[in-house]
């Protein structure tokens, strides 16, 4: 049995992927020792903090590229995995891995069990998976959200962004969200209920985000930094909470500019005067605690209707590479996610509909 892969080629240095970095490969498929289960990926997830490890060293030349899957068990040595079960899981950018207790994974990435009559498989690496639980920890448990609040939400399309928008909304918040396209923009407020929504492509983004929030900003969602962060600094309110997830923005920097301490540099005057309190985000320290909950609540909201997502689809590993492309550079509509290998839980008319990108 074949395994596709791709590998990191070399550590980038600066800027955004290019074609040189990730090279395909063809193994064989390994086998399951003691204890470990082989399985076939079915969806792909991809994020942004990937082009970080990839920067840093965390991934080496060489290296099968990280990445969040759901897949479908083939083999099995495991009492706990049987064939044909479907897990979230490691398996990264390739076809077929391997799970097991002694594969060497982030606690928080821990493999488990999906059951497709509570949700679709994908959503594991999406709403209901660490996505969804970074939007939660961030927004309900870090910057605990009041009715009358006015919340702005940063890269409200993406996957994280829209998700935290619409909690803040469960909560009785006006959400503004900022977004690019003016597709994107409509989105964020006809379909996900926004408030608002500004594009950081205008020229006068911080008088449009002003206008959006008269009584100012309670709390700022954090994904993108420099200029969409510089817009909002004039508005926060005395006690206002920040919940720093990402800045996608400054991914792109030369090595050895630590960006998260210019955001902060730049920041920490209206931080101090303001008294605003600043909550950096890792999603693996609220796991333990709150995902149990997480995944209750966030069953029910969907359920409901009170949250919907989007998933940005694409198809074939071998898109991998330009799919990641296109989200570092504010490309994706929604979660980003690539189609590997088939899903049996979707029926043929709505993997007919799936086959595009940017599906609802």
């Amino acid at each position: 049995m074949k395994n596709h892969q791709w590998l990191l080629a070399r550590t980038p240095l600066e800027g955004w992927p290019v074609e040189g970095d990730f090279q395909w490969a063809e193994t064989e498929a390994p086998e399951p020792g003691e204890g470990q289960v082989l399985t076939r990926t079915i969806y792909l997830s991809l994020d942004p903090y990937q082009w970080g490890r990839r920067r840093n060293g965390t991934e080496q030349p060489g290296d099968v590229c990280h990445g969040r899957t759901v897949s479908q068990v083939i083999k099995s040595r495991s009492d706990d995995f049987t064939e044909g079960d479907f897990l979230f899981n490691t398996n990264g950018w390739q076809t077929h891995g391997l799970t097991g207790r002694d594969i060497s994974i982030f606690n928080y990435m821990r493999p488990r069990k999906l059951d497709p009559a509570l949700a679709p498989i994908s959503t594991a690496i999406g709403v209901m998976g660490m996505l969804g639980l970074t939007a939660y920890s961030g927004l309900v448990v870090q910057c605990q959200p009041r009715p009358g609040e006015t919340v702005v939400v940063s890269a409200a399309s993406g996957g994280v962004g829209q998700i935290a928008g619409q909690l803040a909304k469960i909560h009785g918040c006006r959400v503004v969200g900022i977004a690019g396209k003016q597709e994107k923009c409509d989105f964020v407020k006809n379909v996900l209920g926004f408030d608002d929504c500004v594009s950081h492509l205008s020229e006068s983004l911080a008088e449009d985000l002003a206008a959006a929030c008269p009584d100012g900003v309670d709390i700022y969602f954090e994904n993108v930094g420099g200029k969409v962060f510089e817009a909002v600094l004039p508005i926060f309110n005395k006690q206002a909470r920040i919940t720093l997830c990402g800045m996608i923005s400054q991914y792109g920097n030369r090595p050895g500019v630590d960006a998260r301490q210019l955001w902060q540099e730049t920041g920490q005057p209206s931080f101090d005067r303001l008294q605003m309190q600043v909550h950096g985000l890792f999603v693996g320290n609220f796991v333990e605690e709150h995902e149990t909950t997480f995944l209750q609540r966030m069953a029910g909201w969907i359920e409901s209707g009170q949250v919907k997502y989007k998933e940005d689809l694409w198809q074939g590993l071998e898109k991998a590479p330009e799919a990641f492309a296109a989200m570092l550079a504010g490309g994706n509509f929604g979660k980003t996610l690539v189609a590997v290998g088939e899903d049996p839980t979707v029926d043929a008319e709505l993997a007919k509909k799936r086959a595009g990108t940017n599906v609802l």
